[in-house]
């Protein structure tokens, strides 16, 4: 599916957006389309969701009232920092019924490479942890993108032999492994103007984070008995 800009009941909208799911950790309001304010930290501290926030809105210029979207970036990266954000997203509008959006980390991606003139084929790359990385594959142009290839678990080995064969790769921590990949992280400025453009509200809990491994739980085993002495 190609995104293109386009008027949205939300572009009109004063949107807090927040992607933590990276080690830059950003906060951002939009009004209108337009990015009003910022905030980062990187190498993030536990608990600092309420000071980032705090940070952009004051810089802003807008009361916490005044916000009438929350747009969240589900991943795939850091699960901490995804779950952070969608819990402060979920109270949020529980307290205020603010209307909510969560968008993808990877779409994010995309749109900052055609901002920063990455084009043609693009690879985008997430740590996926046990030596394997969330990829993606978009085809982007001066006036959109699309993606290519959809999300899934890749091997390093199938990244290598991309990089190696001349594609463009890119991701927050692509240079650990690929000294050719372009470093790039998503943020909520971004976030927050693909938000603008969008109009697919959903209640703060169905947000949940994109995870591409099944979550696997082993039951304990029942706790042993010791018989009491004569």
């Amino acid at each position: 599916m190609r995104r293109w800009a386009s008027r949205s009941v939300a572009s009109l909208m004063k949107i807090l957006a927040l992607e933590f799911s990276s080690d830059q950790r950003s906060v951002a309001v939009v009004d209108d389309g337009q990015v009003r304010a910022r905030a980062q930290e990187t190498a993030p501290r536990a608990n600092r969701a309420l000071v980032l926030i705090e940070t952009a809105l004051r810089a802003s210029g807008l009361e916490r009232e005044q916000v009438e979207c929350l747009a969240v970036g589900l991943g795939p990266g850091s699960y901490t920092g995804i779950r952070a954000a969608i819990a402060v997203t979920q109270g949020w509008q529980l307290a205020r019924e603010t209307p909510t959006m969560g968008i993808s980390s990877v779409e994010c991606l995309a749109a900052m490479a055609q901002r920063e003139k990455i084009l043609g084929r693009v690879n985008i790359v997430i740590d996926a942890q046990r030596n394997e990385l969330c990829l993606a594959t978009y085809e982007i142009e001066t006036s959109g993108w699309r993606e290519a290839e959809p999300l899934r678990l890749a091997s390093m080995d199938e990244v290598r032999a991309r990089v190696d064969g001349g594609e463009t790769v890119i991701g927050p921590e692509v240079a650990r492994w690929f000294a050719a990949g372009l470093a790039l992280f998503p943020d909520a400025a971004m976030l927050g103007q693909l938000a603008a453009r969008r109009n697919d509200f959903v209640s703060g809990e169905r947000l949940g984070p994109i995870y591409l491994r099944e979550t696997a739980f082993v039951k304990a085993a029942p706790a042993r008995v010791i018989p009491s002495g004569p």
